[in-house]
């Protein structure tokens, strides 16, 4: 019986895969658009992640999981939808921070031609 999960949501364009870990990392169990049923461009749809969010809801629920620490990686259009879900089913948030990697100067930009 966990009292607050971790939650790491990482959606992309393609797919959203939900992972619940407890204090110390270990999975517990994760979902993804693909094992919610969701073939090809589907999977990367809001619908798809209020399906994913909905079926980690209802296992941590068996788990007696009331509050929540959530970590979300990526820029999908899935992001707030997931969120949303969350929210409505009841589960309290303790934390909410995005971890999405941004990069500040880009790549370095490829020498001069010389004629």
């Amino acid at each position: 019986m966990l009292k607050v999960g971790i939650f790491r949501i990482k959606t992309s364009l393609n797919n959203i895969i939900i992972t619940v870990t407890d204090a110390q990392g270990q999975t517990i169990f994760w979902s993804s658009a693909g094992t919610s049923g969701f073939k090809g461009t589907k999977k990367g749809t809001p619908y798809a992640a209020q399906a994913v969010s909905s079926n980690i809801i209802q296992k941590s629920l068996k788990k007696k999981m009331k509050r929540a620490e959530i970590f979300i990686k990526g820029t999908g259009l899935s992001r707030d939808a997931s969120l949303r879900i969350f929210k409505i089913n009841g589960i309290f948030f303790n934390l909410v921070c995005d971890v999405t990697i941004i990069s500040h100067n880009g790549c370095r930009p490829p020498k001069k031609r010389s004629i």
